[in-house]
């Protein structure tokens, strides 16, 4: 007799099946849609959250604080992409309940905790990655990249060094192109000279006797900083947003790894004894991971490969910890003390107990046949 929970008081057919697929994914897609009206209202603290680890690298570097935006559409169409990212990521768990409420009425039971066990995992690995990506790997990522630009970059000749022009320049926002200078020159005025090809600051200075041609008579200097500070490290974005998405994106299903190694066990493809000897070629594979989805610097791969190869290594504990056995029967704890391999048993200081066969004759009120004695129900 089948129980409540039986697959088969669930048959259905074929076009019941796409019946009950297609009302899901309407279902499923009735949250992102609203969701990301209300993230696109917040865009902007959204936007300063994801850029405030690349504005403290510049602040450290001691370069300017802001971002470029080249197309009138650029700033419009960068909150629209965040906010249907962000409104798929918060609206994933229920997204992953309308699919679970599709295919758990042809579960048992037992294979119903499979999924109960993968689905919280999943979320945790997943927020434990983006955390370890924005907290700790982004900020050095982005500082090697940030000094390896500046390393690429001229170096800054003795006019721009001129603590003067430093402070001209730290409260510029933008720079003219000019022809000729202009008529009235003040302190704190800079343009770009166009014949010249140099940046023209003007400074203020003591009054001279004599002035010279490059010092008006009104106590004001005007320094040419020709070539290297003309050029400086600009980031636009929508590439540094398009940029960190995708690290997102990358280290979230890398982190998926534990739960991966645990289905293939589950299902007996691999085996603990298998990945514990060939540790050496999952280092490997981590490494190649690691340089494909990073940056390409050794830092930001080594710090990628580490977090990786720990991964490995927590997929074969969550399979010695948890068995498919031990799952099924809902007792992963329990099942973990009362199994115990005679080696384990022993380094406990339990003794050891040898399996033997018993011999059992079926005495008077016992039936012979043991398929008697099962229950009929064995979902």
């Amino acid at each position: 007799m089948p129980t409540k929970d039986d697959p088969s008081r669930f048959t259905m057919s074929f076009g019941d099946h796409l019946e009950e697929l297609r009302r899901r994914v309407l279902w499923a897609l009735a949250a992102p849609i609203p969701l990301s009206v209300v993230v696109f209202i917040f865009k902007k603290p959204l936007i300063e959250w994801l850029c405030a680890p690349l504005m403290r690298v510049l602040e450290a570097n001691e370069l300017p604080r802001r971002m470029l935006v080249l197309g009138p559409a650029e700033a419009l169409m960068t909150a629209i992409k965040l906010s249907l990212i962000g409104a798929v990521v918060l609206s994933a768990p229920w997204i992953l309940l309308q699919g679970w409420k599709f295919i758990r009425p042809g579960l048992y039971h037992h294979e119903r905790r499979f999924v109960h066990f993968l689905l919280p995992g999943s979320a945790i690995l997943t927020a434990a990655g983006v955390a370890l990506l924005y907290y700790i790997m982004l900020p050095l990522m982005l500082m090697v990249l940030v000094k390896f630009g500046a390393a690429l970059l001229p170096g800054m000749n003795d006019e721009a060094q001129d603590p003067r022009v430093q402070a001209v320049l730290k409260t510029l926002d933008e720079v003219p192109i000019r022809v000729n200078p202009p008529n009235s020159v003040q302190p704190g005025d800079a343009w770009i000279d166009w014949e010249k090809q140099e940046l023209q600051v003007a400074v203020a200075v003591e009054p001279v006797p004599e002035p010279d041609a490059n010092t008006a008579a009104s106590g004001v200097e005007i320094i040419g900083v020709p070539g290297g500070p003309m050029m400086s490290q600009e980031f636009r974005l929508g590439a540094y947003l398009d940029f960190v998405m995708l690290l997102i994106l990358a280290i979230s299903i890398a982190f998926q790894m534990p739960l991966v190694i645990l289905l293939l066990g589950w299902v007996g493809i691999v085996r603990i004894e298998t990945l514990r000897t060939k540790r050496k070629y999952a280092l490997f594979i981590c490494g190649v991971i690691g340089a494909v989805i990073t940056p390409p610097d050794a830092l930001s791969m080594l710090m990628m490969l580490v977090p990786l190869y720990g991964l490995y290594e927590l997929g074969i504990i969550l399979l010695v910890l948890a068995p498919a056995q031990a799952v099924a029967e809902g007792s992963v704890l329990s099942w973990r003390r009362s199994h115990k391999s005679p080696d384990e048993a022993e380094q406990d200081g339990e003794p050891s107990q040898t399996k033997r066969p018993i011999d059992r004759t079926p005495s008077d009120g016992e039936s012979s046949h043991p398929e008697a004695d099962e229950p009929e129900d064995r979902s």
